[in-house]
């Protein structure tokens, strides 16, 4: 059952050719030490605002000195921008991926027991609706003003609001699957519930839980860079593609001629880079989920399992 639903996802083209440029990006930030790069938090006061392509020596604080090739230039505390955006690809790659499996895990247990138990439903579907009446973003920024800023409590609040969608549409699954003859049999044999919910009823939700995990491991990459941008997110020293934004900002505001000066061109470049990659990431996660539902992957014709 596992295999097939797998098999119905990644035979789809945008899934595949979404599936590839996230493979791009994380093996790039897997490398990034071999790609040219060097430590993310070093700067260098006299290699300010670097037009991208410039050849420079970098002067440490500790006083050492190497030359560098500057890809995409810096920002206006003298860092690399190229080696933030792939040692920022990291954090927010595992970020994103993180809350991603929080939400469909937590998620899939909320929709299972509601959707099988009417008794559970009735509370757990209030508990849901009141999540999803508080914007993701507000909830995100109130939990990590309480809460402080670290990686567990940004993946934390980052994931909460994303929970509830999960479990509607294990919920309806499970509502739908329950009533099938392969069930009913399950249950009059006396068969354990776990064992109904995870051998007969959950393989029917794998397909479309994987298209939704996709798309809210790009929201989740989304939101963080929205929070860091805020200066609400990761810590600002820490390098993160929200960080590279919101320095690139500030570096503008900070001077008025926006059109001819380095620190412009030092955020055009920063921004360009983070959008590009997070557009890319929406539309993948758009593509496969209509590309999915063209394929019926959505359908509640499922078999039931063989013995």
């Amino acid at each position: 059952m596992f295999k097939n639903a797998l098999r119905k996802v990644f035979a789809n083209g945008s899934v595949r050719l979404g599936g590839g440029v996230l493979l791009l990006l994380i093996l790039m930030s897997i490398f990034a030490p071999w790609l040219g790069t060097i430590d993310p938090t070093m700067l260098d006061p006299g290699s300010q605002n670097l037009l991208p392509g410039t050849t420079n020596v970098f002067m440490t604080l500790d006083g050492d000195e190497f030359e560098h090739f500057f890809l995409m230039g810096s920002d206006s505390l003298g860092r690399d921008i190229w080696s933030r955006t792939l040692y920022g690809g990291r954090v927010s790659i595992t970020l994103g991926i993180s809350v991603a499996l929080l939400a469909v895990f937590f998620g899939t247990v909320a929709g299972l027991l509601s959707g099988y138990f009417r008794w559970v439903d009735a509370v757990m579907m209030r508990v849901m609706d009141g999540f999803m009446s508080i914007p993701a973003i507000l909830f995100a920024i109130s939990l990590i003003a309480m809460f402080g800023n670290a990686l567990v409590i940004v993946v934390t609040a980052i994931a909460i609001p994303s929970i509830p969608r999960i479990a509607r549409l294990v919920r309806s699954v499970v509502l739908s699957v329950r009533e099938e003859p392969y069930v009913e049999a399950a249950i009059a044999l006396d068969t354990p519930v776990w064992k109904i919910l995870l051998r007969h009823i959950l393989p029917n939700a794998t397909a479309p839980l994987i298209v939704q995990g996709t798309y809210v491991c790009a929201e989740a990459i989304l939101v963080e860079a929205i929070l860091s941008f805020l200066g609400v997110g990761m810590p600002v020293e820490a390098a993160t593609w929200g960080n590279i934004m919101a320095e690139g900002a500030a570096s503008s505001m900070r001077i008025r001629t926006w059109c001819c000066c380095p620190a412009y061109s030092s955020f055009s470049r920063s921004f360009q880079s983070i959008f590009s990659v997070t557009v890319c990431a929406i539309h993948w996660t758009r593509s496969s989920r209509s590309g999915a539902t063209n394929d019926g992957i959505f359908s509640q014709g499922s078999k039931a399992p063989s013995a």
